[in-house]
């Protein structure tokens, strides 16, 4: 059955690369309110974080990230998130990140592979 219509509304990539020797999928989508980044190794969501640049009236910016979901005891998480949304801000977007991370591997060499894809392929 073909179904020919519209393309999806939402802004995205996709791309696989190997990191460390596992497949990575990775789906970035630029929503109208907030990016998504779906990093998985394991072929599902794995742990869910949220992202955003704290509005402030000091100079120096201030991000917050935190579990919605999953693993709350891997700070290697926090850190990519805040990564990814401190290279967000810096683009000039104030949009809050949704990251989410099904990952066999959770080495910091994986997920400096993980962030230096997404922001070599980013859509901000």
């Amino acid at each position: 059955m073909d179904v020919s219509g519209p393309a999806f509304p939402v802004r995205q990539n996709k791309l696989t690369l190997e990191i460390k020797g596992n497949i990575t999928d990775i789906i970035m989508c630029s929503y109208e309110d907030h990016f998504f980044v779906l990093a998985t190794q394991i072929g599902s969501m794995g742990t869910i974080l949220h992202a955003r640049k704290e509005e402030e009236v000091s100079t120096d910016p201030t991000f917050e990230v935190s579990v919605i979901f999953g693993k709350r005891d891997e700070p290697m998480m926090i850190s990519c998130g805040r990564q990814l949304i401190e290279h967000i801000s810096h683009s000039g977007s104030s949009k809050p990140l949704i990251l989410s991370l099904g990952l066999k591997d959770h080495s910091m060499a994986t997920l400096k592979g993980i962030v230096s894809a997404v922001i070599a392929n980013c859509l901000w």
